[in-house]
């Protein structure tokens, strides 16, 4: 079957993004060429499957993808568009509109018209080529970011990328787009740093207590600083737009707070200042789109105490099968000290009392049934 990407692919930048781009490419069959500052890095890439080491004798890229933070992508980009003058060249960094800027500074208007910027939505909390999966993009948005005079071949290049890989793939502008990641990834990074760093004040015992809603919103704490140095300062407006809401929020959660230890009488509107935050917080949660797209899927959750040995997870989700339940989602809760752990078993809201009646009968516990 023909390929929907223009072969052969030269990748630049071997990281989690440029790497696991490369093994889901090279699964589907396109050439790939990797190419990377660190030659231990390109070396490893190619032993994992990313691709074969880009030689001076290597055919030209029909599709350059340059994958490499903000702050250095302009200058690649710049020296792909000099080197291979029929190639589409594209980069995936995480903010468009100030790798845009930087091209314009360094290329032709008519090299330019071959560029298009692209934003596949997917990540881990753990960085690096050895960190890169073929499947990371699987089900993902992929976001393909054309400029003013962004040739038709580069953006039909781009979508057939996204469909190869198996993501789904959406149009947005530069500006558009850096917003839009400033809302869903780069503020959720900053408030779970910050919510992350009041841990280093509590006690071991204090911190024992812990639950899986810190460890939920806490989850993506873990990421590398320099990387993300680098994305809040290229998309430092758009950010700080954002944050100042959530300032605003905070200044009046803070405010009601403030007034209840001094004086707790209910007609202050305090607590109902905090009710409508909660609320607001309700409402927003469900305008994240679910498994099936549009806002998120009406599916019921079904809680079932797993006992800690081998197996017994997997004999779990064999016999979910055997009841004919479609398992939507699935969330593991294992804290401390317990000999259970509490599989979270999202499913069609229809088949709860079925799936809860079955799991009874085959003597699973299920909470509240």
């Amino acid at each position: 079957m023909t390929s929907l990407v223009p072969s052969p692919v030269r990748i630049i930048g071997t990281g989690l993004i440029g790497g696991s781009l490369g093994m889901a490419l090279s699964d589907a069959g396109v050439e790939v060429q990797v190419e990377d500052v660190s030659p231990g890095t390109a070396a490893l890439a190619v032993e994992l499957g990313v691709g074969a080491l880009a030689e001076e004798e290597s055919p030209a890229p029909a599709l350059v993808l340059v994958a490499a933070p903000p702050d250095v992508a302009a200058a690649l980009l710049a020296r792909a568009l000099r080197t291979w003058p029929e190639a589409v060249v594209a980069d995936v960094a995480s903010v468009k509109s100030t790798v845009l800027d930087g091209l314009r500074g360094q290329t032709s208007p008519e090299d330019l018209r071959r560029y298009i910027g692209a934003h596949p939505m997917a990540g881990r909390e753990v960085s690096g080529v050895i960190a890169a999966r073929a499947d990371l993009f699987l089900g993902r948005p992929f976001v393909v970011v054309p400029h003013e005079t962004t040739t038709p071949d580069a953006v039909s290049a781009l979508r057939g990328l996204a469909t190869e890989i198996g993501s789904v793939p959406t149009t947005m502008d530069a500006a558009a787009h850096d917003i839009a990641v400033a809302h869903v990834s780069h503020v959720p990074q900053v408030m779970a740093s910050m919510l992350a760093a009041t841990l280093l004040e509590p006690s071991e015992s204090a911190l024992g207590l812990a639950g899986q809603g810190l460890r939920d919103t806490t989850r993506i704490a873990d990421s590398d600083p320099r990387l993300w140095v680098e994305i809040l300062g290229a998309n430092a407006s758009a950010v700080a737009q954002v944050l100042g809401g959530v300032r605003e929020h905070l200044d009046e959660v803070m405010a009601a707070l403030e007034t209840l230890q001094g004086d707790p009488d209910p007609g202050t509107g305090s607590r109902r200042a905090l009710a409508a935050l909660v609320a607001e917080g309700n409402r927003g949660v469900r305008r994240i789109p679910g498994k099936h797209g549009g806002a998120t899927d009406a599916f019921a959750t079904v809680v079932v105490l797993v006992p800690d040995r081998p197996g017994e997870l997997a004999r779990l989700l064999t016999e979910i099968g055997q009841i004919g339940v479609n398992l939507e989602d699935l969330r593991l809760e294992h804290e401390l000290g317990r000999a259970v752990g509490l599989a979270h078993i999202a499913i069609d809201a229809a088949r709860e009392d079925l799936l809860t009646r079955e799991l009874t009968e085959r003597g699973w516990r299920v909470a509240d049934a």
